[in-house]
């Protein structure tokens, strides 16, 4: 579990450092690293309009970027779905 939580801090990372912030994700890199890294788990990931929903669902203090603590709950989300949970 370590090594999966290594690369999803290295991943988070390396999209949030694209442009701004280098803590959280624009929704341009957030489309971005889920476009890339997520296409079999989150469908139309290339539409803008499931992007805004997903962000807005995620950016709990409605700053209009994803901290790594409001990108978790998308990994939790996922990984729950995956696993029949």
């Amino acid at each position: 579990m370590e090594s999966a939580i290594n690369v999803l801090v290295a991943q988070f990372k390396t999209y949030a450092g694209k442009d701004g912030s280098a803590n959280t994700l624009s929704k341009e890199e957030f489309q971005s690293l889920v476009t890339s890294q997520l296409p079999n788990f989150i469908k139309n990931a290339s539409d803008p309009a499931t992007i805004d929903q997903l962000m807005s669902s995620l950016d709990a203090n409605n700053d209009g970027e994803l901290t790594f603590l409001e990108f978790w709950q998308l990994i939790g989300k996922v990984a729950n779905q995956h696993g029949g949970f």
